[in-house]
């Protein structure tokens, strides 16, 4: 049986968006390689509802004395949540803005993630109460960065925000974070050869993952 596909934008741009571009490879590359159905999410243009009190009272009802305000709220969570399950691999096109994630992506994490859906809580577990709920997903990263020297090592990792924040969000997509791979281009403000031999490797390193994730 083909496997599934989910695609998450979450770039504030429509043109000249280079995770998108990413994204686009990875899609078309998936197919040919006889990856099955593809399903995508813009949160980037069509931003996700904030968390709120009313939101998390109802997270906390038990589902059989939901009203039906409490399960219009959770509507959207219950949707997003059911693209998840529904997926094999999930791509996330997560550009790097003010050192982290774009809030329209935090927004859709906060939805997502759902004790006693996405994860389970007991605190007989000791010291590490949260365990996954999902399993069995792999998670691909499709990145953008204006600076350079993010990765472990290098000059700015110290500024890292994103890539952390994604391996620490993993598990509520039912993806292990060590086996999350992250494409990242760098160098996009410079616009010079590091930024163009970048891109490149970006790209190739893209279709490459598709390819492989989708043959599986």
């Amino acid at each position: 049986m083909s496997k599934s596909l989910l695609i998450v934008h979450s770039s504030a741009r429509q043109n000249r968006s280079h995770t998108r571009d990413l994204a686009r490879i990875f899609a078309e590359t998936w197919t040919a390689s006889g990856g099955g159905s593809i399903t995508e999410r813009d949160v980037g243009l069509t931003p996700p509802g904030i968390i709120n009190e009313d939101w998390i009272a109802a997270v906390f009802t038990s589902p059989e004395e939901l009203t039906d305000d409490q399960r219009a709220l959770l509507a959207e969570s219950n949707a997003l949540i059911e693209e998840i399950k529904a997926a094999d691999v999930i791509a996330l096109g997560a550009p790097m803005y003010n050192y982290s994630m774009p809030a329209a992506l935090k927004a859709w994490f906060d939805l997502i993630a759902r004790v006693g859906v996405t994860f389970s809580f007991d605190l007989a577990r000791g010291d590490v109460p949260i365990e996954p709920i999902l399993t069995g997903k792999k998670l691909v990263v499709l990145s953008s960065r204006g600076e350079f020297g993010f990765a472990p090592g290098g000059e700015r990792a110290h500024l890292n925000g994103l890539d952390p924040a994604l391996a620490a969000s993993a598990h509520y997509l039912g993806a292990d974070a060590l086996e999350m791979e992250t494409v990242a281009i760098e160098y996009e403000e410079f616009k010079d050869a590091r930024w163009e031999t970048s891109l490149a490797a970006a790209q190739t390193r893209t279709a490459e993952l598709a390819g492989v994730l989708a043959a599986e």
